[in-house]
């Protein structure tokens, strides 16, 4: 038996966990902050906005990481033992490929794939000498398919889903498991801060944008909640998920089963 295969374990380290949630002081981030407070882990909420992470995590028990995400050079030496690392941290820009800003561009993957490559690279060394450690990426139904005027965040999307999977290779055999999350949209601040700006390109009424836009390709007709997100995280970081990994898991009312 080789000393990765001798050193994976099914058996997760007893509670308290240690749990890095980032963008967690607000929408699926918070959601899932507090769903895995709630189950007794000590949870560290990572965001750019300091006031509302100390709130959340005031609330839930935990400590605030106050980070800007979008600065990946003061990531690179960065050291981290936690159990968990859940990475929610994400932003939204919207707009034609010829008319998108290459700031904005640089800006979604250094925040939706270079910090969370950082953040794994980080987390990593720990998990392994524990023999057992959860990522769960965020990443969305954009990671699987594509929309018009998105270019920045699909493109940040689909590559953290092939970060999540190579992860997984590696760290399967360690006892680490890597997966992705893939919600259609979600009823939170990034969602509806984007209605105007569809409204604008696809030529149609902000109170249209929901029926006609986000929830055109989805067999169930309403946005996803925070907490039902929540719910499929704290599954895979939980007992009976060992054996998933590599994964990506839609929830996107059958977007993605046309």
């Amino acid at each position: 038996m080789t000393d990765a295969v001798a050193a994976a374990s099914p058996i997760a380290p007893r509670r308290p966990r240690r749990v890095l949630v980032t963008g967690g002081a607000s929408g699926i981030g918070r959601a899932c902050a507090e769903a895995l407070a709630a189950l007794g882990d000590q949870v560290t909420v990572a965001d750019l906005d300091a006031a509302a992470a100390t709130d959340v995590a005031e609330q839930i028990g935990g400590r605030a990481w106050v980070v800007d995400l979008a600065h990946t050079a003061a990531l690179d030496d960065l050291s981290l033992d936690v159990d968990v690392l859940v990475n929610c941290a994400g932003l939204q820009r919207v707009a034609p490929v010829h008319e998108f800003s290459p700031a904005d561009f640089r800006l979604l993957h250094a925040v939706m794939l270079e910090a969370p490559f950082l953040l794994i690279r980080a987390c990593l060394p720990g998990m392994y000498e524990r023999g057992w450690g959860r990522i769960v990426n965020l990443s969305s139904v954009h990671g699987l398919v594509a929309s018009e005027f998105k270019v920045g965040y699909v493109a940040a999307k689909h590559g953290l889903e092939g970060l999540s999977k190579a992860v997984a290779l590696e760290g399967g055999p360690h006892g680490v498991t890597s997966n992705c999350v893939n919600p259609g949209y979600v009823r939170t601040p990034l969602v509806t801060r984007q209605i105007a700006d569809q409204a604008r390109l696809h030529g149609i009424d902000e109170d249209r944008v929901i029926t006609d836009v986000l929830l055109a390709e989805s067999a169930n007709k309403r946005l996803v909640e925070p907490g039902e997100v929540a719910g499929l995280v704290v599954f895979l970081v939980g007992e009976h998920s060992g054996m998933i990994n590599g994964a990506s898991y839609a929830m996107d009312g059958g977007w993605t089963a046309r």
